[in-house]
């Protein structure tokens, strides 16, 4: 068998990652109420349902974004990812 080689953590992106996937999903809360005039009451209720667990992830995400910048600003180092 190969020598399988571990890919070491890089977070030194992290933040810009978290910030972009929290606007991603922000445009798809967006997106979904757009298509809420169309949809049937079902189709409204599946929508709103999974626009609220979107909120709930970007919360989540927020919360994340601030422990990395937090973690960057204490000074982790190349060394330690």
């Amino acid at each position: 068998m190969g020598a399988n080689k571990h890919n070491p953590d890089n977070r030194l992106d992290n933040v810009e990652k978290i910030q972009d996937a929290i606007e991603n999903t922000e445009e798809n809360i967006i997106a979904a109420n757009e298509t809420l005039s169309f949809s049937s009451g079902e189709e409204k209720q599946a929508i709103q349902d999974k626009n609220e667990r979107r909120r709930k992830s970007i919360d989540g995400m927020k919360e994340e974004m601030q422990d990395e910048q937090e973690a960057r600003e204490s000074g982790y180092s190349n060394d330690n990812i």
